[in-house]
């Protein structure tokens, strides 16, 4: 089963993933857009495109390659969806602890108002 990927709001009502994606130059977000119909589509994502951070609390990294840098949008799986928590630019090889935290954060946040 595919799975369907879905933008997290804060108890706010901010969309961090539209923030980010907005923040691109048009092709560099049509990438990105890609990667995320890639996900939703096919039954088993590329290693390249998804995978789970080792030592996180299941957060995900989605990865898309834009012009000339590359990108990485975390999240959660919840059910049968992916949760998108935040965007940013890779600058470098290691993952941003501070958007893995993030992330961690916005999902400890989004299973308590689930009620779970």
């Amino acid at each position: 089963m595919a799975t369907e990927v879905r933008f997290l709001r804060t108890k706010a009502g901010k969309c961090p993933v539209e923030e980010f994606l907005d923040g691109l130059a048009a092709k560099d977000a049509q990438k990105v857009l890609w990667v995320f119909r890639l996900i939703e589509r096919l039954e088993r994502v590329p290693t390249w495109y998804l995978k789970k951070l080792v030592g996180t609390e299941e957060i995900w990294e989605v990865r898309a390659q834009g012009t000339g840098q590359t990108f990485r949008i975390l999240g959660f799986r919840y059910g049968e969806r992916l949760w998108l928590t935040n965007g940013y630019s890779k600058k470098s090889r290691r993952t941003d602890a501070r958007e893995v935290q993030r992330a961690e954060r916005m999902r400890r946040d989004f299973i308590t108002r689930q009620g779970g």
